[in-house]
């Protein structure tokens, strides 16, 4: 058998890490039962014919040895010749289709998931730093500038603005129950406060009820919607005849200047982080539920798989590297990634699992009939 003496390549390759070199030094304390390295060492030196189990163990440590030293170098030309590779040739749209639909909108969220992102949203809302971020770091000033002229250039947008600021029904709803509640309180207050004279004006008040079959307080009520409503939408169409479109963006840009540089934090008066009443929870729970009911639902698959054959007839003639920096994944990033999993590759290859299995391929290999023939047809005869 060839033996480092016979084959000097075996001695070529590059110089193990200190790491390494301790793994494969020869132990300095007496030791009863030596290596069945050191022992076919021995035996090589000594001249006598080595064991295959001894052949074996010297290989095992050898591929450790080698594929540790090589590990980084294996690492980035694997990076290199799988981005080499065409996407189509590995992955179509139907796996893309089936790893998303049936697999991860088959599955609803676990409640860790659930709970990581309830953490995580809290502690992003409630952090320290957003006393002292202004709001104009999350959205810069071209941008609202930008929304603003286009609400302003689009009369149908921009009506609707106005609709929703002044001639909502809501809004003449709410401002008629107010007006109705301060007239009947200031009223309440005044004839209480009258005496003789407020005694007679809430006898006469009744006396009109009586004779009349209403109640004043809806009487009042219904006026005031009536008018209200009336001068609300007689408000929307001035609104909309006499504010330009350069108003109507002037309009919200100034807006936005006035609250630009209140802190993020101020997003926090608008919460609650009460134990019993947790808007982030609150929050989370909904967008869980419209997820489990769009997750099966026809419609969010249809998207997805147009989503899917849009991204793919652009992407299916690229290589794999293309795609990676089109995400953008750099593919420098090998380099610092092997030395990053550095510690993890070198514990795999060290590990008994992976020892024992080098082992087991390698008794395979020595057990093939072809190779028992080889040797014995060379006389010799491993041990």
């Amino acid at each position: 058998m060839p033996t480092s003496q016979d084959n000097p390549s075996l001695e070529t390759h590059p110089a193990p890490s200190q790491r390494q070199k301790a793994d494969v030094q020869p132990s300095t304390q007496p030791s009863t039962q030596p290596s069945s390295q050191s022992s076919s060492q021995s035996n090589t030196s000594a001249g006598a014919p080595l064991s295959l189990d001894s052949i074996i163990e010297a290989q095992v440590g050898f591929m450790q040895q080698w594929l540790g030293a090589q590990a980084d170098t294996l690492s980035v030309q694997a990076c290199q010749w799988f981005g080499e590779q065409p996407l189509c040739q590995y992955l179509q749209a139907d796996d893309l289709k089936r790893l998303i639909n049936d697999g991860l909108l088959q599955q609803p969220m676990s409640d860790v998931m659930r709970t990581d992102i309830r953490d995580i949203l809290h502690a992003v809302i409630y952090h320290p730093i957003n006393d002292n971020v202004p709001l104009s770091e999350l959205i810069d000033d071209t941008q609202v500038e930008t929304l603003a002229s286009y609400i302003g250039r689009h009369d149908e947008q921009r009506n609707a603005l106005i609709h929703t600021l002044i001639g909502n029904e809501t809004f003449a709803d709410l401002l008629t129950q107010t007006l109705y509640h301060a007239i009947n309180d200031f009223m309440e207050n005044t004839l209480d406060k009258a005496g003789g004279v407020g005694k007679l004006m809430k006898l006469g008040r009744s006396s009109f009820e009586k004779a009349t079959n209403k109640n004043l307080d809806e009487k009042l009520q219904t006026y005031l919607h009536r008018n209200i409503k009336d001068l609300t939408q007689r408000a929307e169409t001035n609104a909309q005849t006499h504010l330009s479109n350069d108003e109507v963006a002037r309009l919200l840009v100034m807006g936005w200047s006035r609250i630009k540089d209140l802190p993020i934090s101020e997003i926090q008066t608008y919460l609650n982080d009460e134990a019993d009443n947790n808007s982030i929870e609150h929050i989370e729970a909904s967008i869980q539920q419209s997820y489990n009911r769009l997750r099966l639902s026809p419609y969010l698959r249809s998207l997805v798989a147009a989503s899917i054959d849009t991204w793919y007839s652009n992407h299916q003639s690229d290589t794999i590297a293309a795609v990676a920096a089109s995400l953008p994944i750099d593919t420098s990033l090998a380099s610092p990634l092997s030395t990053a999993l550095r510690p993890i590759i070198q514990d795999a290859l060290d590990s008994p699992w992976f020892t024992a299995h080098i082992r087991e391929m390698l008794q395979a290999f020595y057990a093939q009939p072809t190779i028992k023939d080889s040797f014995a047809g060379r006389g010799d005869k491993p041990r």
